[in-house]
């Protein structure tokens, strides 16, 4: 949806969306992102001490409000139902609503494929690795079809493209909120009681009417989140769910910053449109190719090959992007690299999960999950950071050479975690080494 969001930004206020990229779009994203960083082991712990069912719950819905209230302020705008001077302060609004809407995405995606998936999964590596291939095909198709049909909306009317947003968020409240309910009642293990999480913070404890009230001050929330992030990079898995954070530092992905480049050295809406959906499609055959090589040589292998597959492919984008003219061509041949890179990073993703879900002890699985997406927002507002520094479309060549380091530490990184567990990396391909729940070749 976002070539319709951007429209109706161009639309609401003239002069808000600029090929520079110092526009309104990436000031509300580096807010909600920023946001989410801060908050990040607040959800954590949320999720680690709250009901299953009550956590999701609360997500779906705040986060579907926040949405909806977006369209309404979107429609005013568009329309121009309000008074010039109430522009900045509705802008201000915006910035708000994405922030909860951020931080509910992340509760909610901590909780389904963090927590949930696993119990359903009854602690299975193969049953979990079909569970996660299939909400992510879902996901990415719901990503296919979403934007196609908007802007396809938003080209006769911007108006009715809100309303109709608007609307299918309202709708999915009750569609959402009575789906969760029935897996939660299909599913026992999910409502049994959660194990206690290990001590995150000092508590302060004290009696109000009879009953005991936690209360954390800011000094120990500061504690309590340097802990947190402390057990993280002390943790088994930190070099695999680091890596899969940093590939986050980039340009290179079909969000606001890359359209507005190729927006600027030629491309119309509908070659975007044609670019983002030959991606979606890529990325949902990572749903079969990841599952299927994992189920073949283990998803470490698996993840290494994936994440190689990405690094080759960028590189060779990379490389044509600043040897290649005209312009148009450079741009060109860095759309196709993405795209076939695509096949790489969400493979790796998926290998990633499986080896974090599985390793994270079930009482902390919120905490370093939050943890790492804190991690995974601070990539991505350096990522915006790039392209605020370099502003200009002719200067886009060093956000993209720095996204492709990011991504070739993210692959070194990687590596010296199967060197570390394989013990036999580079060694004769008749070696072996077994561990856990997988066995490499």
């Amino acid at each position: 949806m976002e070539l319709a969001r951007l429209r109706v930004r161009v639309r609401a206020v003239p002069g808000i969306y600029l090929p520079e990229h110092a526009s309104f779009d990436v000031r509300l994203c580096v807010g909600a992102w920023a946001s989410a960083i801060a908050f990040s082991q607040a959800v954590g712990w949320y999720i680690d001490t709250r009901d299953r069912l009550r956590v999701v719950r609360v997500s779906i819905v705040f986060q579907r409000l926040a949405v909806a209230a977006s369209c309404v302020v979107f429609w005013l705008l568009a329309t121009g139902r309000t008074v010039s001077d109430l522009k900045p302060w509705l802008l201000g609004v915006l910035s708000l609503f994405a922030r909860v809407e951020k931080l509910c995405d992340i509760m909610n995606t901590i909780s389904v494929e963090r927590d949930w998936v696993v119990v359903v999964a009854m602690d299975g590596a193969e049953a979990s690795e079909v569970l996660n291939a299939e909400m992510r095909r879902i996901d990415l198709i719901c990503k296919l079809v979403g934007p196609f049909v908007i802007a396809m909306i938003d080209g006769f009317s911007t108006e009715i493209a809100i309303v109709v947003n608007f609307a299918m968020n309202i709708l999915s409240i009750f569609v959402e909120y009575y789906a969760i309910e029935r897996v939660y009642q299909m599913v026992p293990s999910l409502q049994a009681p959660k194990q206690p999480p290990a001590p995150a913070m000092d508590e302060q404890t004290s009696i109000t009417n009879g009953s005991r009230v936690n209360r954390w001050s800011t000094k120990e929330f500061l504690l309590g989140t340097l802990r947190g992030s402390t057990r993280y990079f002390q943790h088994q898995v930190f070099l695999p769910s680091v890596a899969l954070a940093i590939l986050n530092f980039t340009v290179l992905s079909f969000s606001g910053r890359m359209v507005a480049y190729l927006l600027s050295v030629g491309y119309n809406s509908y070659h975007v449109a044609i670019a983002r959906s030959a991606s979606v499609a890529v990325e949902i055959s990572a749903t079969w190719v990841g599952p299927l090589l994992m189920a073949r040589i283990g998803a470490l292998r698996a993840g290494m090959w994936l994440l190689s597959w990405q690094t080759v492919a960028l590189a060779r984008a990379a490389g044509t992007f600043f040897v290649v003219k005209p312009e148009i061509l450079a741009a060109t041949a860095l759309v196709a690299g993405t795209v076939l890179s695509r096949v790489g990073m969400w493979g790796f993703s998926l290998s990633a999960q499986i080896l974090v879900r599985e390793e994270v002890e079930p009482e902390n699985r919120g905490a370093f999950s939050s943890t790492e997406a804190s991690w995974h927002n601070t990539f991505e507002l350096l990522s915006y950071a790039t392209t605020i520094f370099f502003s200009r479309p002719e200067q886009f060549q060093w956000p993209v050479l720095m996204s492709f380091i990011a991504v070739f530490t993210s692959c070194n990184l990687f590596a010296a975690f199967v060197k570390e567990r394989t013990k036999c990396f580079g060694g004769k391909g008749g070696e072996r080494a077994e561990f856990g729940y997988e066995t490499l070749p």
